[in-house]
């Protein structure tokens, strides 16, 4: 295809060269200067004003709008606090949050917040109205079963004899007990498709605590270069968010944002769409997006935007100024701090450590992030953004302690493990080396691959560190045992296929409450009963 094509009214060649920011500015004063003439042009050519019976009502009776694509996410203490999210056809009047620990004491009417988006560009897009709802439930009690209803003026599901829809989902333990097992889940690069369906079944199979999503989620931008994209369909997130309800609206579903998830449409940095329909966590620095904490059990989650740091695509890079790589170093330095939490995962979109013949490995994320996983003894970080899986040995420095499929890492002494999960339902990749996996192993020696570095070079490597590589439709359910202080407690992740079939699993074991001790090397540990 031509590169001077307009691609949602701006050149490749132009677009590749502004920052989101700056494509933002042009789309919109485009979208100014152009819909006066098409309104007024569309007036001529339909004789007039179309005739008052076709008009539909601003806002239809409250009766006739059925809330869906609802979705939870953890607040800022996920033993106390959940938002829950939702989305209305049209405008309605006065939404709200019902909540209750049984069936028969749902509380009293939660206000909610209408969250509108329009998107239009004339010639282009079609103007479109989306309305997305968010209420947060605080003061809730630790390991408690709550169920929820959500409505507005003249929908109200408790009202509706036969028709309402009730869910249910569970506050995360107390962390002054030593939690019960748990389970939670994760994949990257999802879309709306068969696939991402299969995996959604498998996924809920595992009852997972929640839910990680590692960025590129729906696909309507469909560029995903940090450029308008040529196809940008509003409507994909309805079918995305409707896809996901049976999952997201019992489970929380925490999602961070890949390039796909920039919208040059809306503002501020792209991100304006995705403020309007993403509630987490508000701990993150100030001008980030889809950037927070939170802890669950004995496990402290980070999700991070690579699109800040990553060398690859150049849209949204340093819009952070920093602030992002520092409240990294700062959050990272707390959760090992605490002795109630003995593992740290974190996720985030672009991969350290990849090597797909599409996206490999980002030198960027190498060269600001991996020195604070070393230095804070981060345990395992799962990336999307490759449409594959792949696991690395444990890395310390770049070199690899050799972990095969069913042992046991510790990452204290050992490093970090790397995993990419982008197999959530997107078009897959390919490797250069044979895939290799549980019942099918091919390990290798050395696998040929590249590093994204300044400029988009492409910077060849040999690698040793690429342990497992599966091209296929999957997800990784991570179990966490957690143990009293002084034992050993684990986390095993399990990686399965849209089908269930395991193809791999690898056991991360740590002393239960060592706080700060487990950012030491402990070349003499050993597993205590």
């Amino acid at each position: 295809m031509p590169t001077d094509i307009p691609r949602m009214g701006l050149p490749d060649r132009l677009a590749a060269r502004l920052s989101i920011a700056e494509q933002h500015a042009l789309l919109v004063s485009r979208r100014t200067l152009i819909t006066g003439a098409a309104a007024a042009a569309a007036l001529i050519a339909i004789g007039g004003p179309a005739p008052a019976f076709w008009r539909q009502p601003d806002i239809p009776p409250g009766r006739m709008v059925v809330p869906f694509g609802r979705h939870l996410a953890w607040g800022a203490d996920p033993r106390t606090t959940v938002t829950v999210g939702w989305q209305v056809p049209h405008r309605v009047r006065r939404p709200f949050l019902r909540i209750g620990s049984s069936l028969d004491t749902l509380g009293p009417r939660i206000d909610a917040e209408i969250r509108p988006l329009h998107t239009e560009l004339a010639g282009v897009i079609p103007a479109t109205d989306q309305y997305y709802v968010h209420a947060t439930a605080a003061g809730l009690l630790p390991d408690t079963t709550y169920y929820y209803v959500v409505g507005h003026a003249g929908y109200d599901p408790t009202d509706l004899t036969g028709f309402g829809r009730v869910d249910a989902f569970t506050t995360a333990p107390s962390r002054r007990t030593v939690a019960e097992p748990f389970t939670f889940t994760a994949f990257g690069d999802q879309g709306v498709s068969s696939h991402a369906l299969a995996n959604d079944g498998m996924l809920i199979a595992q009852r997972p605590a929640f839910h990680l999503h590692a960025g590129d989620l729906c696909y309507a931008d469909s560029s995903g270069k940090g450029l308008p994209g040529d196809l940008y369909n509003p409507l994909t997130w309805d079918q995305f968010l409707a896809q996901n309800e049976p999952v997201a609206a019992t489970v929380p579903w925490m999602a961070c944002l890949g390039n796909h998830d920039m919208e040059a449409l809306y503002s501020p940095d792209g991100y304006g769409g995705q403020r309007a329909r993403w509630d987490f966590p508000d701990d993150g620095p100030r001008k980030a997006a889809g950037v927070y904490s939170f802890v669950y059990g004995n496990v402290g989650v980070v999700a991070l935007d690579a699109n800040d740091v990553c060398l690859e695509l150049a849209g949204n890079r340093d819009y952070t100024g920093g602030a992002q790589t520092a409240w990294l170093d700062r959050r990272l330095a707390s959760l090992r701090e605490q002795p109630d939490v003995d593992f740290i995962v974190v996720f985030f979109h672009q991969c350290a450590y990849s090597t797909t013949t599409a996206h490999a490995s980002d030198g960027g994320v190498r060269a600001r992030w991996v020195p604070l996983f070393d230095k804070h003894r981060v345990d395992l970080v799962i990336n999307g953004h490759n449409h594959v899986y792949e696991r690395t040995d444990a890395l310390r420095g770049g070199v690899p302690k050799k972990i095969s499929i069913g042992e046991t890492a510790y990452p204290a002494r050992d490093g970090t493990v790397y995993v990419t999960a982008g197999g959530g339902g997107r078009g897959l990749y390919s490797f250069d080396a044979p895939d290799s996996y549980a019942r099918h192993r091919h390990d290798v020696d050395e696998v040929e691959s590249y590093v994204w570095a300044d400029g988009r070079a492409q910077v060849r490597e040999k690698v040793t560190w690429s342990r497992v590589r599966y091209t296929g439709y999957s997800f990784v359910a991570v179990d966490a045992a957690p143990a009293g202080e002084g034992r050993t407690t684990t986390l095993t992740l399990r990686a399965l296929t849209e089908s269930g079939t395991e193809i791999d699993r690898v056991v991360l074991a740590r002393r239960a409450g060592g706080g700060s001790r487990n950012k030491l090397d402990d070349k003499t540990w050993r597993p205590y009963a």
